[in-house]
């Protein structure tokens, strides 16, 4: 498998932000050793708009520079967490047919996007909450109240920011679509 320059660049600017974006300055404590995150928002778009091996790179790539830099140690299980997040939004695209390319965006669309960051957010923290589990032997009600509680809460905050911005993204996209060449 070969990556363009191109996304390359996605990847390391996506995961940059996402890192930088996961540092415990920017989230919200809400439990033990449970962070909502802002970020979300920005792995979640990068998968929505370049697809679910980038949302994968730019999620488990991110959250490793987020543990690296917050001093707690890297977190193998959520990192891998944020990476299955990443990529089952990223999925969006080939569901919905490209439909954000062609400037395409209404409530099916928006309902099928909240859907995917619930999904990935259950999915991929779910693992990790399991994988503690098992791996650190963390109690298991605590981890399955660290998932509900990100799960519940990065997906309201995927459905806010995201709602905004691919609306704007469509609407831009829409006006680029439609131009037509001059005679």
């Amino acid at each position: 498998m070969t990556l363009s320059a191109k996304t390359v660049v996605l990847i390391a600017i996506g995961a940059a932000l996402y890192g930088i974006g996961g540092l415990p300055m920017f989230g919200i404590p809400v439990f033990a050793n449970t962070t909502l995150k802002p970020a979300m928002a920005v792995l979640a778009l990068f998968g929505v708009l370049f697809g679910p091996l980038v949302g994968f790179l730019v999620g488990f790539i991110g959250h490793w520079v987020t543990d690296l830099f917050a001093g707690w140690g890297v977190w193998l299980t959520w990192v891998l967490g944020s990476g299955i997040v990443g990529l089952l939004i990223g999925l969006y695209p080939k569901i919905t047919k490209d439909r954000l390319d062609k400037g395409k965006f209404n409530k099916l669309d928006f309902t099928l996007f909240v859907f995917l960051a619930f999904l990935g957010n259950v999915v991929g923290y779910g693992c990790s909450a399991y994988l503690d589990s098992v791996l650190y032997a963390e109690p298991f009600v605590k981890v399955m109240a660290q998932l509900s509680i990100i799960a519940a809460g990065n997906t309201l905050l995927i459905a806010i920011v995201g709602h905004f911005i691919l609306t704007a993204v469509a609407k831009r996209k829409q006006q680029s679509y439609n131009l037509k060449e001059a005679d």
